[in-house]
């Protein structure tokens, strides 16, 4: 039988080596946001492949009309031959798009499509942040509540609630960092599509933990006196055929999205397929083995959560000096706590050097 369990240690290697390049790029550049989040207009026309006019051309026939902060950005259809000008300016109404686009066609070449125009006022980005941040938070402690209350005949149900939100943040930060990087490097931006793939992805992780963490209770019952590896292995290879069978089904669908779609959702299906993929993983390499983590080396996630949340590495280590407990397990904390406030500050100071 594949032992999954014993190989842990290497699947959140893994993880890590995925998460940490993606962390590090929204630590530096933060994520992309469209005119959803930050206000402004959004201006995208297409034209004859090679009349497509240079973005430095367009900023500067667009000062003349007072839009000095305007990011200009160019991309290609392959398939059609076609140019597109993706044009972000400071909100402006539809006359005086109108008269952008005279101007375009005046200077430079026909505009042969407006694929979309958008304008957001600076109140309506900041109540579509607000709601976002507040649907992923009650989101997720609405998951923790509901699996804690789900096992709650099985002992020590905190540990399976805990682990699933773990799982789900370790599929969020997949999916964000993914985007920032991307975000820099393709000039994708996250607007509100992006917040409903996010929740998708939460979804469907949840989903996912909850079939395999169901099946070790199953089994915990039944094999009752068995070492907990070898219960989690086993659950886990019960449940992979289904994982990965409705896992291949979603993928079949998203990629046909992400080559026959429009233009318009290519980022909402490609952050649904890393989601998708990483849930899938997740559920089966990370969440199920943190609980056997969990059971044989507590201290372990101790000391990495205390890394990852320096203030509860301080907390945890300064009780357990004061309280008279482990010395070893308080100064791990502790010192698990002091390399992350290094490594935060040292990130936060590189992003303000390369600002």
């Amino acid at each position: 039988m594949l032992d999954i369990v014993s190989k842990r240690y290497w699947c959140f290697l893994i993880s890590a080596l995925v998460i940490i390049p993606g962390v590090i790029s929204l630590v530096l550049f933060g994520l992309p946001l469209s005119i959803d989040f930050t206000s402004g207009s959004l201006l995208e026309i297409a034209f004859e492949e090679g009349r497509r006019p240079q973005p430095g051309e367009v900023k500067e026939l667009l000062g003349d009309y007072g839009l000095d902060e305007v990011s200009v950005q160019t991309s290609s259809d392959p398939v059609t031959g076609s140019e597109f000008l993706l044009i972000r300016t400071v909100p402006i109404d539809s006359q005086k798009k109108s008269e952008i686009e005279a101007a375009i066609e005046e200077r430079f070449a026909p505009i042969i499509d407006e694929l979309r125009f958008e304008s957001i006022g600076a109140r309506v980005s900041m109540e579509t942040t607000r709601r976002a941040l507040y649907a992923i938070g009650l989101a997720s402690i609405a998951i923790l509540l509901y699996i804690c209350w789900a096992f709650r005949h099985v002992p020590n149900p905190v540990r399976f609630g805990t682990c699933a939100t773990i799982a789900t943040i370790h599929d969020v930060l997949v999916v964000v960092g993914v985007v920032a990087i991307l975000g820099r490097l393709r000039g994708w931006e996250v607007d509100a599509l992006f917040l409903t793939a996010l929740l998708t992805v939460i979804g469907f992780s949840v989903h996912d933990t909850i079939v395999v963490f169901d099946r070790i209770r199953e089994n915990m019952k039944r094999r009752a006196g068995e070492p907990i590896e070898s219960i989690v292995n086993h659950s886990i290879i019960q449940t992979l055929d289904r994982s990965l069978n409705t896992e291949l089904g979603v993928l079949f669908t998203l990629t046909a999205l992400i080559l026959f779609g429009g233009v318009t959702i290519h980022v909402f299906a490609f952050t649904l397929l890393i989601g998708i993929v990483s849930a899938t993983y997740c559920s089966i390499f990370n969440a199920s083995p943190l609980l056997v983590e969990w059971e044989r080396r507590p201290e372990r996630l101790l000391y990495a959560l205390s890394f990852i949340l320096p203030p509860v590495g301080i907390v945890v280590g300064l009780y357990s000096l004061l309280r008279g407990g482990s010395k070893v397990l308080a100064k791990g904390c502790l010192l698990a706590a002091g390399l992350g406030v290094a490594t935060i500050v040292a990130l936060f100071f590189l992003r303000r050097v390369i600002a």
